[in-house]
Formats: structure tokens, C-alpha cells, sequence
């Protein structure tokens, strides 16, 4: 294959030398190789300013980040071989984590694999193509993850609105074999069953295992609200660990009969409450309701979607926290998590104090926690990064 090749300026391979991936449309010589000559999802040789090659790049040539290296090696393009390595590799990271084969098994820029997301549960794999050099490379990824793991079915989840920014049409559809509605998963020894064709992203949120975890042990005999509980990832695991009470709360009815539907594969539908509306308007009303709670977890949607959205979302997020301390009785804790990327940490934890301290009380951090193993972070790349957990415990002053 001859590719073309996408100068760089000056001093901009700097970023790229130091490990980053992303290459932003400010940073091409558009003299020598104008953005507008190529093609979005086509491959192209990266070079220095002084055309020293630094490896292959797939384009987004209408974007801000108007391209990502695929490969430090000129050889090897995207390519079916180099996806089965890629996937391969990936493979062996969650093997050495999970005994059982539930987990995200590639995380685009992380895995090597910009643009390409894959979940397993079982024999079923997820996809979303979220460039257009993976969507154009769909079957090449198909036969390389049949060749690794020889699965019974594979779907396209291509709904996400990562799409968009490349124009790229929304759709949801089986590539091969038999794909159910509904496929099984466990997760810290908890059976569930999650919604793969109609559910949110690919149907379950893997980033929060380890935080799910840390929180049953201190669950047994406790009432539990699971705010945006979508099909009761935190709530049916803590009725399931001992919860005395467990209510989930979602704007969604399918979401909701996806709750039911776990509990009574758990044994647990006597434990669960679940109400279906607005969770902030929920909440003021299981307030005037005077209701408590031992145990709350506000795990939200992403409130800051992109930086401009960032002072409206901060006031969700402050909104949030300050309802659920008012919800929780004299020694409660809070699970407090933020799946923003553009929220650091430390603003997460401000706004948990600010909430404390408006309702006069005063609070502890137990446990910091963020996504699981396999949602690698990519060290030069700050936004493979995106969940943060706080367990609290909230006092009286």
C-alpha cells in the first residue's frame, strides 16, 4: 500500500515523540500537505517538519484532532494482521485480570486501537466504530475478532454520538452469528442480564466493577438509594450483598424493568423500590417525604459532555451531592462518582465538601476510586481517564 504523507510544522512533533497519539489540524504544515487533500478514515505516513517519517496516522482531516497514530512502525497499516495483534495483546491484559470473560476487552486509544470499542460478555462481543477508519475497516475487524476468539455472535452498537463529529450515520445491527436482546454477565459474582441492542452504550458500564465492589462490604443491613441506577449495577449488587433495602431510581421505564429483571434473577425483588421519573425531582420528594437513607450512590450520566458545558454541569453536580446529603441519616455514606472526563478529581472532592457544609455536616473520604483495568490509561493521553469514585462517610458536625 502507498500512502501519502502529512507534514508536520515545526516543533510539533515534540507531543508525539513524548508517547501522544492525537494530532491536532494547527499543527499541519498545510503548505506542503493541505488537510483538505485527504479523505476522512484514510491512512497516512506522519512526518517531522524535516520528513523524518514518525509513523501511520488515520485522518479525521475535518476535525480539531485531525488524525491519530495507528502504528510507530511505517510497515504496518491498519490492517486485519495488525488488528488481531492489537486485539491479541488486549486479550492477554484481561485474561490476567478476570477469571471469567465479562469485561471491556478494547479501549480505543489505550488498546493501540483509536476509535474502536469492544465489550465482551461471554461469547457475545460489542463494537462501536467511532471513526471512519474503523467503520471503513469494519470487516477486517469482524474476521480478526473471529479469529481471536471465535465467538457465537457479534453486534454493531454504532449509536454513539462519538459518530457525529465525523458524520458518520447511526445504526444498530448484527455482524454475525446469533446476537440476543439481552445477553448474561457477572460481575463480582453477581449475575445480571443487560440489554445489549437497546440499552445505553453497549448495554453495561464494566468501568465501575472494582467501585462496586468496594462498597458491598459496608451495604449489609442498610438501606441503599441507587440514583440513575440504569438496570441496577450498584442496587441489585447490594441487595445481593445484604442490603435490608434497595431503591432504584431512573427516568427510564426500560431501564426500570431491567432492574426488576435482575432482582428476581437474584432473589432480591423483595428488597427493591423503583421509581421512575426525574431523579433531582425524586429526590425533593423522597425528602418531603422525610425519607432516609444508610447508603447512597450518585452515579450520574456524563453532566460536562464537552468544555462548554462545563459551569452548567459543575451546578449538576453540586445540585447532586447536596440532595443526597440531605437524604442521608446521621452516620451515612455516600458514593459520589463523576464519569465527566473535563471534572478533575479535586473538583469532584470540593464540590462533596460544599455540599457537607451547606447542610452543616461534615465529612470523610474512605475510598478514592476510578475505572477498572480494563479501561487502560493512556499515560500521555489525559482523557483515557474519565471515572472518579469517592466513598464518603457524612456526619454530623
Amino acid at each position: 500500500m502507498t500512502l501519502s504523507t502529512l507534514r508536520l510544522n515545526a516543533n510539533a512533533d515534540r507531543r508525539i515523540r513524548a508517547g501522544h497519539l492525537w494530532i491536532y489540524s494547527n499543527e499541519i504544515n498545510n503548505k506542503i500537505t493541505p488537510l483538505q487533500g485527504f479523505i476522512s478514515g484514510e491512512q497516512a505516513i506522519l512526518e517531522t517538519s524535516a520528513g523524518k517519517p514518525l509513523g501511520i496516522v488515520v485522518l479525521s482531516p475535518n476535525n480539531l484532532i485531525c488524525a491519530r497514530i495507528i502504528s510507530r512502525n511505517t510497515e504496518h497499516t491498519l490492517s486485519k494482521s495488525l488488528l488481531v495483534h492489537r486485539i491479541q495483546v488486549a486479550l492477554s491484559l484481561r485474561e490476567k485480570i478476570f477469571a471469567k470473560p465479562f469485561y471491556r476487552l478494547v479501549y480505543g486509544d489505550s488498546d493501540l486501537l483509536p476509535g474502536l470499542i469492544v465489550d465482551r460478555f461471554g461469547d457475545i462481543l460489542v463494537a462501536q466504530l467511532n471513526s471512519s477508519a474503523m467503520e471503513q475497516h469494519k470487516e477486517d475487524i469482524q474476521a480478526a475478532l473471529i479469529q481471536v476468539l471465535n465467538p457465537k455472535g457479534i453486534l454493531w452498537k454504532n449509536d454513539s454520538s462519538a459518530r457525529n463529529a465525523e458524520a458518520l450515520t447511526s445504526y444498530v445491527e448484527v455482524a454475525y452469528g446469533d446476537v440476543p436482546e439481552w445477553v448474561t454477565l457477572e460481575e463480582n459474582g453477581i449475575a445480571f442480564e443487560a440489554p445489549i441492542m437497546e440499552g445505553q452504550k453497549t448495554g453495561w458500564f464494566y468501568d465501575h466493577r472494582f467501585n462496586r465492589a468496594h462498597l458491598m462490604p459496608y451495604v449489609k443491613g442498610k438501606r441503599v438509594l441507587d440514583l440513575f441506577s440504569y438496570i441496577g449495577g450498584w442496587g441489585i449488587q447490594a441487595a445481593a450483598n445484604g442490603a435490608s433495602a434497595v431503591t432504584c431510581i431512573d427516568s427510564s421505564h426500560f431501564a426500570l424493568d431491567g432492574v426488576e429483571r435482575n432482582a428476581t434473577l437474584n432473589n432480591v425483588a423483595e428488597k427493591l423500590t423503583c421509581i421512575e421519573g426525574d431523579v433531582f425531582e425524586a429526590m425533593k420528594e423522597l425528602k418531603a417525604n422525610n425519607e432516609k437513607f444508610d447508603v447512597i450512590v450518585a452515579d450520574p450520566p456524563a453532566f460536562i459532555k464537552r468544555k462548554k458545558d462545563f459551569k452548567n454541569g459543575q451546578a449538576a453536580y453540586h445540585r447532586l451531592n447536596e440532595l443526597a446529603v440531605r437524604l442521608l441519616e446521621k452516620d451515612g455514606l455516600l458514593v459520589s462518582a463523576s464519569c465527566s472526563m473535563h471534572l478533575a478529581e479535586e473538583s469532584l472532592v470540593d464540590i462533596i465538601q460544599g455540599a457537607a457544609r451547606h447542610n452543616d455536616r461534615f465529612i470523610q473520604i474512605i475510598e478514592r476510586g476510578g475505572q477498572g483495568p480494563d479501561h487502560p490509561v493512556h499515560p500521555a493521553i489525559v482523557e483515557t481517564r474519565y471515572i472518579k469514585s469517592l466513598l464518603c462517610r457524612v456526619l454530623p458536625n
